[in-house]
């Protein structure tokens, strides 16, 4: 029996435009728009002299943030009274522990151009950033520079705080006593460890100019006597001896050889029975519903000679060659997940 399906180009639209949705959240967090709008509701007028905006378009900007959910009106153009939406407040105020908003100033003023060369990027199989006109890779530049440091180790821990939660409500950790995070960072995930289990002890590990600022954090916290910060690059020297190796956002900036080697170093670093957790956008084994996973690892394409990201199967293969006897995986915030390898 045949039904007569209405199609229309509502998606094709949406997402070939989605653009425009972007480029404008993107500039309002780049003006600190919701960071202002956190201490105080606004007029227009006021938001005009606060930003710097020109009268024209202001309130289309303004209204463009409300009708996509940003913000909250109060009355119409002159009377108009803005304010943060509720998930704006929590996340996009840079004066919150839970601001996001670091990855997304970087994905404005740095990722937003190079995309622009994706079709390059998929024709050539080359990265599109800084490196494709004599610059630096983004992680040198970043180490040689304390401050850029800082604000991408506190951008990543931003944007990971979510899935560090979630993983150290959700993982068992009763049969565990130490975890060594590999690229560890600003030192978040063993933070979120350490405050819901008294019992464990965490080893951040990461390259020396991160030290610091990962002694710094975990100071502030108080935590100083749960977390180590311990230096060393993690190609070149042995991984900490642990029960738990995690590894978060560390696997997709690299190629399949450096992927063996990076589980390799964990396996051997791990006790029988010990866990390799990675925390990633795992791609759906199918890979037609994690768009976001699947974007993220053009992403790689785009700022890496080989990274990509990658599915629970793909995963399970690579453990099963470097030494473990199973997999499993537990879903994380949005569309993150941890990938559980066992040895």
């Amino acid at each position: 029996m045949e039904t007569n399906v209405q199609i229309d180009p509502s998606k094709i639209m949406q997402v070939g435009m989605g653009f425009w949705a972007s480029k404008t959240l993107l500039t309002a967090i780049n003006m600190a728009l919701f960071t202002y709008l956190s201490k105080e509701d606004m007029s227009g007028q006021r938001i005009r002299e606060k930003l710097g905006l020109h009268e024209r378009s202001l309130y289309d900007f303004l209204d463009t943030l409300v009708a996509l959910g940003f913000l909250k009106r109060r009355g119409l153009k002159e009377t108009a009274i803005y304010s943060n939406a509720s998930d704006t407040d929590l996340f996009l105020d840079k004066n919150k522990p839970s601001y996001v908003g670091g990855i997304l100033e970087m994905a404005n003023n740095r990722l937003y151009p190079f995309w622009h060369h994706l079709e390059e990027g998929l024709k050539t199989g080359l990265p599109q950033n800084e490196v494709k006109t004599g610059g630096k890779a983004i992680f040198e530049a970043l180490y040689a520079n304390e401050e850029k440091l800082r604000e991408f180790l506190n951008a990543m821990g931003g944007i990971q705080m979510g899935n560090f939660m979630a993983f150290a409500n959700k993982f068992d950790f009763s049969s565990y006593k130490t975890l060594c995070d590999i690229g560890g960072a600003g030192g978040y995930l063993s933070a979120q460890v350490v405050m819901n289990h008294d019992h464990m002890r965490c080893t951040s590990f990461d390259l020396p100019p991160v030290s610091p600022i990962a002694i710094e954090n975990i100071g502030n916290m108080g935590l100083g006597d749960k977390v180590n910060i311990q230096s060393g690059d993690f190609f070149k020297d042995e991984f900490p001896k642990a029960d738990i190796i995690t590894m978060g956002n560390i696997l997709h900036d690299w190629g399949m050889n450096d992927k063996r080697t990076l589980m390799k170093k964990a396996c051997e670093a791990l006790p029988s029975g010990g866990s390799l957790v990675v925390i990633e956008n795992i791609i759906d084994d199918k890979r037609k519903e994690n768009a976001f996973g699947l974007m993220m690892s053009l992403n790689m394409l785009i700022e890496t000679p080989e990274g990509y990201d990658f599915s629970a199967a793909d995963f399970d293969g690579l453990a099963k060659e470097t030494g473990y006897s199973k997999t499993s995986i537990i879903p994380l915030a949005g569309p993150s997940s941890a990938v559980i390898a066992i040895k």
